[in-house]
């Protein structure tokens, strides 16, 4: 989805478009009059007025403030998946509930369970708080199984108790100073005891980027498994600098990058390779390189503050409940 953005006397304007489907904004009004002239010069366009919905996301605008979700996307995938009893669950996985490849019995028919995981993955632009169990779910698509479409039909259950007022917050009281986390589940997944790793990031006190992905090596330690993850959190942390720059919010000094594992932020500061960071040593040059650039600062965390937890592993309810709060998923803002 191409974003183009243009400096004006007065300020920006950024145009984000999809196919044709577009969303104008701009700190400079007479711009986007002006845009809007010269697109209605050239091309049949139709004005909707104020943002509130787009591609199945929608815009609730607040007293101050934003929040974007997808209630009426979700209630319909609730809807096509045919659950029709009143059951929710507080929580998207059992943290007990560890998947595997042979789990239950093959699915007769596995087309539903692939259309529900494929919308649980569209749902997941809006809702982090099931990024973690959809990405373990995603991996059984090619041969799903009984017990893996029981976890689905609790990920939809979930979503059902949690439909309304869950989404991303935006707050325009806050501050444009990026920040993140990097964090990873080390030896994670049952079967081939690959890592999962999870990162964040915040403009101010809104989430605006975050993953949950299985790495796709086996590390011997967990700190390797780290490494790996807070490499991966650098790359999307330099992606978003330049992202922020072209919307004329450069930001001024390095960004904060929050990590629990303090063994990594040490082989990071360190400039000697020891025999056990040979198998990570590219990573530890690009994150380095980037260090010394005063791209990015490490600051160490404790594991109670680490907000990524809910992207590397299944966590009992009130743990599970205290990210949300943390992580501000839960609407605040008043309508």
């Amino acid at each position: 989805m191409p974003l183009f953005t243009r400096q004006t006397n007065h300020g920006i304007v950024l145009l984000l478009l999809y196919v044709d489907d577009m969303i104008i904004t701009s700190n400079d009004p007479q711009a986007i009059s002006d845009l809007q002239q010269y697109l209605g010069q050239h091309f049949e366009m139709k004005d909707l007025g104020s943002l509130s919905y787009f591609l199945d996301l929608e815009v609730s605008h607040r007293s101050d403030g934003y929040l974007l979700s997808q209630a009426k996307y979700a209630s319909d995938l609730i809807a096509r998946s045919g659950i029709t009893d009143s059951n929710t669950s507080s929580t998207p996985l059992d943290p007990h509930v560890h998947l595997t490849l042979f789990d239950g019995v093959p699915l007769d028919d596995a087309s539903l369970y692939r259309q529900l995981v494929g919308s649980l993955i569209y749902l997941t632009v809006t809702r982090p708080d099931i990024a973690y169990i959809v990405h373990i779910v995603s991996q059984f698509m090619a041969a799903p199984r009984t017990v893996h479409f029981t976890v689905v039909l609790r990920i939809l259950r979930y979503v059902k108790e949690t439909l309304l007022g869950h989404g991303l917050q935006f707050s325009s009281q806050s501050s444009l100073v990026l920040s993140g986390y990097s964090d990873a589940d080390w030896t994670g997944d049952p079967t081939d005891r690959q890592s999962t790793t999870g990162y964040c990031f915040y403009l101010g006190d809104s989430l605006i980027s975050w993953r949950s992905k299985k790495q796709s090596v086996i590390s011997r330690s967990s700190t390797k498994s780290e490494y790996r993850a807070l490499a991966d959190a650098t790359a999307e942390l330099i992606w978003l600098r330049w992202l922020l720059a072209d919307m004329s919010v450069p930001q001024q000094g390095p960004t904060l990058l929050h990590c629990d594992n303090r063994s990594v932020i040490q082989i990071a500061h360190n400039d000697v390779f020891h025999e056990r960071t040979k198998h990570i040593k590219n990573d530890c040059h690009f994150v380095r390189h980037h260090l010394l650039s005063n791209t990015l600062l490490l600051r160490s965390v404790s594991t109670i503050e680490q907000l990524t937890d809910i992207f590397t592993k299944a966590l009992p309810s009130n743990r599970f409940c205290q990210l949300l709060t943390k992580l501000k998923l839960i609407a605040t803002l008043p309508p």
